[in-house]
C-alpha cells in the first residue's frame, strides 16, 4: 500500500469539488465519485462509457451511513450487514428521494456496500459521503485489480488513483435484492446463497427476476463483460491440441491452472479463492501478449466452493460471449 494521509486528502479535495477517484477494495478497484453529486457521477459514467441503463453501487462506512441513501433500511438489511459488513456483499434496498436517478438507472432502488479495505473505509469516513464505485475500467473490459491496471486504463484521463495494493478477492460483490419477502441473489460473488440463506434463516432465490426491458436489476449482468482486447474462448483442456492445429502457437494464449508445453500459457492456482484472485490480473497478462486468441480453459470444480466456482464461471463466461 503505497497511500497514506496525504493522498487520502487529496482525494477527499478531489471528491468534494465534485471529481473522480480511483480507490482499492478487497474485490476490485472502483471508479468512486460523491453519490449525491449528479454532475460527478456522470463524469463516472462519461469515463467508463457506461450504458445509463446499468446501475451503480454505492459504497458506505456502515449501516448508519447506509441510511442515508436507502428510503427504507430493514431489519434482514441490518442482519446481513452485521455478518458480512465491511466486506463483498452488496444489499438492493428501497433509495432515497434525494439520491440522484443517474445512480440507479431510474430504478427505485439502490445497492449498497461497506468494502473491506481500511484505505477506503477511511476515505469514505473522512469525506462523510456515500461513494459510487463501478469498476474502475471501460465498460466491458476486465476489472482492475491493482493500482496500476487503473493508470494503464485510464492513461491521461482526470482520475486520481489511490493505491491500496493488489485486491485480495479478485472478482466483484455478491448483489442481494431485499424488495421481495424471499430474498434473490442477482450476481453471485464471494458471499455465496448458503452464507446469506444461513444467516437471514430462509432460503434464497438466485437469478435476476426475469425483466424484458432495461435498466438491468445489477450490476454484471450485461452479456459480454469482464473481456480481455483480444478474442477469448473458453474451451475444455482437451480442445488446446487441436486450435493449436488451427493456428500457430504465437497466435494464442492459453489460460489454465496446468502449463502447456510449446505455448504461452498463463497459470492461475487451481483453489477456488486463489482462482478469483488472480482470474482478472490472469486475463491482463494474457491481453499484454498480444495474441489472436485467449483460450481460457474451463477450471475443474472442486467438491468444495462449488458456489463460488459458480460465480468464477458466470465471469468467465461473459468475458468468452460473442462480442456485440
Amino acid at each position: 500500500m503505497s497511500s497514506g494521509p496525504e493522498e487520502i486528502a487529496q482525494a477527499i479535495a478531489r471528491l468534494k469539488a465534485g471529481g473522480v477517484v480511483a480507490f482499492p477494495t478487497e474485490t476490485v478497484y472502483g471508479l468512486g465519485a460523491d453519490a449525491f453529486n449528479e454532475d460527478a457521477v456522470a463524469k463516472v459514467f462519461a469515463l467508463k462509457g457506461r450504458p445509463a441503463t446499468n446501475p451503480l453501487i454505492v459504497h458506505v462506512s456502515g449501516s448508519s451511513m447506509a441510511r442515508r441513501v436507502a428510503a427504507d433500511w430493514p431489519a434482514r438489511a441490518d442482519r446481513l450487514a452485521r455478518s458480512f459488513w465491511p466486506g463483498p456483499l452488496s444489499l438492493v434496498v428501497p433509495k432515497a428521494p434525494d439520491l440522484p436517478s443517474i445512480v440507479t438507472a431510474g430504478l427505485p432502488a439502490v445497492a449498497l456496500r461497506s468494502p473491506l479495505h481500511p484505505l477506503t473505509l477511511a476515505l469514505i469516513d473522512a469525506a462523510d459521503t456515500p461513494i459510487v464505485g463501478p469498476s474502475a475500467n471501460r465498460s466491458g473490459h476486465v476489472s482492475p485489480t491493482t493500482a496500476e491496471h487503473v493508470r494503464r486504463e485510464f492513461d491521461g484521463g482526470d482520475v486520481l488513483v489511490l493505491d491500496g495494493g493488489p485486491c485480495q478477492g479478485g472478482i466483484e460483490s455478491t448483489v442481494v435484492s431485499l424488495l421481495s419477502p424471499t430474498p434473490r441473489v442477482l450476481r453471485l460473488g464471494l458471499v455465496t446463497p448458503e452464507q446469506i440463506a444461513h444467516c437471514l434463516g430462509r432460503i434464497v432465490d438466485i437469478g435476476p427476476a426475469p425483466a424484458d426491458e432495461a435498466p438491468v436489476p445489477s450490476p454484471g449482468q450485461l452479456p459480454t463483460h469482464y473481456a480481455p482486447h483480444a478474442p477469448a474462448r473458453l474451451v475444455a483442456r482437451e480442445a488446446v491440441p487441436a486450435l493449436l492445429a488451427e493456428r500457430s502457437a504465437d497466435a494464442i494464449v492459453v489460460v489454465d491452472t496446468r502449463s502447456h508445453p510449446g505455448v504461452r500459457t498463463v497459470v492461475l492456482p487451481a483453489e477456488a479463492r486463489e482462482y478469483a484472485a488472480g482470474l482478472y490480473a490472469a486475463l491482463r497478462r494474457a491481453d499484454d501478449m498480444n495474441p489472436g486468441l485467449i483460450a481460457i480453459v474451463a477450471p475443474e470444480r472442486k467438491n468444495r466452493d462449488g458456489a463460488l466456482w459458480d460465480a468464477i464461471v458466470d465471469r468467465l463466461a461473459r468475458a468468452t460471449a460473442p462480442r456485440p
